[in-house]
Order: structure tokens, then sequence, then C-alpha cells
């Protein structure tokens, strides 16, 4: 080997690895400079807030979603989870009843409670993760409509509205909650054992069990937190729509799932930043903002929404067999 060829190699080598690093950051950057270019209202501080706005409930429940993925797993009721819990949240919000702090916490609790319930069919009883998921999917959403009859529920306390429709220092409160649970995450998943347990069983779960990891109580730890951030984003969001609504959450499994992935975690587990999470779950609002503004159908959105969890798959697929 020359060495002329051995420096084109190294410098194909290096612009994979820039690739690799910063790909998400490239796509995100150029998507907002199109996006800038081709609409006159999208790099606008109030379209901006806006988009941050929108992602706020999708990025909160994409951080419990990529835990579960870095298992290996997978978290189809989520949507359902949310609804479920906006529900639970608002029944206990009318005005002059209860301290708005029960509310948030009995939201919490119910997707808590769903959360244990798909660790524990997943963990314990080793269902497959897809079905015991899609089972709490038809569950948590008949429970919801149970619960409210079929109707929204209104008449929520002005505290309780205050949390999805409030601002702080002239930014919305559902910003500041969602810098919250992204930090919380990262913290985790970057300095705590409970982090390092998750990608060491989606690397290798037998190796994990091996060396003495209580495999199963640490699954079912992560889709109570799945269900825990799936619960606070119903709670929010029945907050910032003013209402309870039965079917409220439908759909954000998928965007949770696309943002996850676009952002880097493998669907084979032991991969993932939380750092990629937030780029992914910007990408898709940034995408679902410009379709918006473009006056593009919802039916059209729904097939770039797929097509786009497709596409990231096979990239994920492709850098992987590249690097074996």
């Amino acid at each position: 080997m020359t060495e002329k060829t051995a420096n084109q190699m190294t410098k194909r080598l290096n612009g994979k690895d820039l690739f690799n690093k910063y790909g998400i950051l490239m796509v995100f950057l150029i998507l907002f400079v199109l996006l800038t270019l081709i609409t006159n209202t999208f790099f606008t501080s109030r379209n901006l807030i806006n988009v941050l706005k929108q992602v706020s409930i999708n990025g909160i429940i994409s951080v419990g979603m990529m835990c579960v993925l870095l298992t290996g797993g997978i978290d189809l009721s989520v949507g359902s989870i949310v609804a479920l819990s906006g529900i639970v949240a608002t029944t206990f919000a009318h005005p002059g009843e209860y301290p708005v702090i029960v509310p948030i916490i009995l939201g919490v609790l119910a997707g808590a409670a769903c959360g244990v319930v798909n660790g524990t069919l997943v963990a314990f009883l080793n269902l497959p993760a897809f079905i015991a998921t899609l089972g709490m999917l038809s569950v948590a959403s008949g429970v919801a409509l149970v619960l409210s009859k079929g109707r929204p529920i209104s008449n929520l306390s002005e505290q309780f509205r205050y949390i999805g429709g409030g601002t702080i220092l002239g930014l919305p409160i559902l910003i500041y909650i969602l810098a919250a649970v992204f930090l919380i995450g990262y913290l985790i998943l970057s300095w705590t054992k409970f982090g390092r347990y998750l990608y060491a069983i989606g690397g290798n779960e037998d190796a994990a069990k091996a060396s003495g990891l209580s495999v199963a109580r640490i699954k079912l730890f992560v889709y109570m937190i799945s269900g825990i951030c799936a619960g606070l984003a119903g709670t929010v969001l029945a907050s910032r729509i003013n209402a309870g609504q039965p079917n409220s959450g439908e759909g954000y499994e998928l965007d949770a799932i696309a943002a996850v992935v676009i952002g880097g975690t493998s669907l084979n587990g032991g991969i993932g930043k939380v750092s990629g999470t937030i780029l992914g779950v910007l990408i898709v609002g940034v995408i679902n903002n410009g379709m918006d503004l473009l006056n593009i159908s919802s039916y059209y959105q729904k097939i770039v929404k797929g097509s786009i969890i497709v596409l990231a798959v096979l990239l994920d697929r492709i850098t992987k067999n590249k690097n074996k």
C-alpha cells in the first residue's frame, strides 16, 4: 500500500467518523436552513417558540422510549397512556377541589402503573415487548374511554391550566419541563450505574445476566420510566389543550419512535445518546412544523413520518453492517 493510498483511506475513515458523529446535526441544520429559505414565517421567534412547545410532549415521551429501546425493547402503548393519564389528571383538576399537585401526581402515577404492568409482562412473564405493549395500548385506550364516558373532561382549574399555558421569563413552562426531563435523562444514562446497565443489557443480555445483573428487575424499571414519562406528557398535554381527551395521545408512539431512532438509538439496543434524541425530537418537530407552514395535507404527513422511520432503521442497519 502506497503512502498516497493510505492517506486517502484515512481521509475516508475520518469523513465516515465525522458523519457518524455529526450527521444528525447536519440533517437538522440543512432542514432548518431549507425551511428558512422557502417559508417567510419559519425563522421567527414566535414560530420557533411554537416549535419548542409542539415538540415538548413528544420530547418527554421520547426520553422514556429511548430507555426502553436501549434494552432492546419497544413500547407501543405510550400514546394510549398519554390519553389515560390526561383523563385521570383532569378528573381531579376541577376548580376548588384539590391542590394542583394532586392531579399532577395522579396523572404520573397512572402512567407509572401502566409501565409496571408492561414491565411485569415483558421481564417476568417473558412476553415479547411488541405484544405486551400492544395489548396495553388497547387496554389503556379503553380505560380512558370508560373513565371519561367517551367525552372530553373540561372545566379545569386555573392553576392546572397554567402548567401548559403559562410562561416564566418569557418562555413557556412546557420548555422548562422538557429541558428538565432531558437533563434528568442525560444524568441517569451518563452518570449512573443504572444507565450503564441499560447499555449492557441492550449490548448483550446474556453477558449482562452472567455478570450478575438483575435483568428482569432493570427491565421492569425501564418500562416504568417509560410509563412515567408518558404519564407526565399526558398530564402536561391535558393542561395545554385545557381538557382531558380520551383520544389525545393518538400517534404519539409513532412520533416518539421516529424521534429516538432518527436520533441514533438502535432498535437492537445498546446504542444511543440523549443528545441524539434531542436532535431527533427537533427534526421531527421541524418537519411537522414545516409541512404545516407549507399547507401539506395531514394525510401526506403520516406518509412522511412512516417513511422517515423506515429510512432511519435502514440507515442503522447499513451502518452496523459496514462496521462489522
